[in-house]
């Protein structure tokens, strides 16, 4: 999902000149795209709230929905009306030194924080006056990028994502770090949440332990729990049908259930860090929009791939043929044996 952009701005050209969409069947596979290239390998959807933002006069999509621009975000907002996201989902570079393409996981902490203030104040104006953010971060930059949003936005949780990292190896001089921390903000009280739309529904033991009459209708025990801020989904192995070559692709599970729950159906996402692509993807299954960036051409790529894919009718299971059941041979009689005591 991350998008690993520069740490400086890049002088591109101006936002609406040399962009052209490119698709899965337009060439996508070959060489790298140059910068400002937009990536759209679906339809649009045309929302039916004609209230919707996203939407001309003419009710035709603005041309920056459905689209991942392969620039630098901090060049690339240019292309957003403010007020016009209502989820802003980021995954930014965690400044581990990790190898996207370039350097922005390898700068020095002040200068990372200072990008990181940088690309806050160039987003949040995009931001709907309901809209909200979840910000992916680790644990050594999380309390100053926390301190950074708090001055601009309310938190409401600090949400663990429990990666289930085996208990093997590791460091021998401090604990082990098996998570990763997300911030949930909002801009103001009357921002859009729906809790049922990603409420975990109970097991059938715990609905039967819960059988008496006191319980009979109760809305929570039939469409199932909140999830709380503990989150325990596995990172994504090479095993799973979701992996793409990305060192920290996140789980459709959770962008999903952000999504749900914190932008209305047909409603916009904005991923500045598009990185796989699993916003823009996530945004296509649930039934919204979604706009983003991605610096790095290869990645930009394989979000088109994925993207692509989801327009692909699903293959229809196969049959197998029933297999022919074994002739059993009957046991002969001896001598000893009767009629009774040879039935099985």
């Amino acid at each position: 999902m991350r998008s690993k952009n520069a740490g400086a701005v890049k002088r591109n050209p101006e936002p609406e000149t040399g962009v052209r969409p490119v698709g899965a069947e337009s060439g996508f596979q070959g060489a790298p795209l140059p910068a400002g290239t937009a990536v759209m390998a679906c339809k649009p959807s045309l929302p039916s709230d004609p209230s919707f933002t996203g939407l001309s006069a003419s009710s035709e999509p603005a041309p920056w929905l459905n689209q991942v621009y392969c620039e630098d975000a901090l060049a690339g907002l240019a292309r957003i009306p403010d007020g016009s996201v209502d989820l802003l989902l980021t995954d930014p570079p965690y400044n581990l030194g990790k190898d996207y393409g370039n350097t922005s996981d390898q700068q020095s902490v002040e200068e990372y924080l200072a990008w990181t203030e940088r690309w806050i104040d160039a987003a949040l104006p995009k931001l709907k006056e309901n809209g909200s953010l979840y910000i992916f971060l680790t644990w050594r930059f999380s309390p100053e990028i926390f301190v950074m949003l708090k001055k601009r936005m309310t938190m409401m949780n600090e949400i663990i994502w429990d990666r289930r990292v085996p208990s093997m190896g590791g460091s021998v001089r401090s604990f082990s770090s098996v998570h990763d921390t997300i911030g949930f903000f909002v801009r103001r009280k009357d921002y859009y949440f729906d809790l049922d739309a990603v409420r975990i529904p109970y097991d059938a033991a715990t609905k039967k332990a819960r059988s008496r009459s006191i319980f009979v209708g109760a809305k929570w025990l039939e469409v199932g729990y909140n999830p709380k801020d503990l989150w325990s989904v596995s990172r994504l192995h090479r095993e799973h049908a979701e992996r793409v070559d990305h060192p920290t692709q996140k789980p459709l599970e959770i962008i999903e259930r952000m999504i749900k729950a914190s932008c209305p159906p047909d409603g916009v996402v904005m991923d500045l860090f598009m990185g796989s692509g699993t916003t823009a993807v996530a945004a296509r299954r649930t039934g919204r929009n979604f706009v983003g960036f991605e610096l790095n051409a290869d990645y930009c790529k394989t979000i088109a791939q994925r993207l692509a894919a989801l327009e692909q009718p699903e293959p229809e299971p196969v049959a197998k043929p029933r297999a022919k059941p074994r002739a059993t041979k009957a046991k002969p009689l001896r001598a000893t044996d009767t009629v009774a005591n040879t039935v099985e």
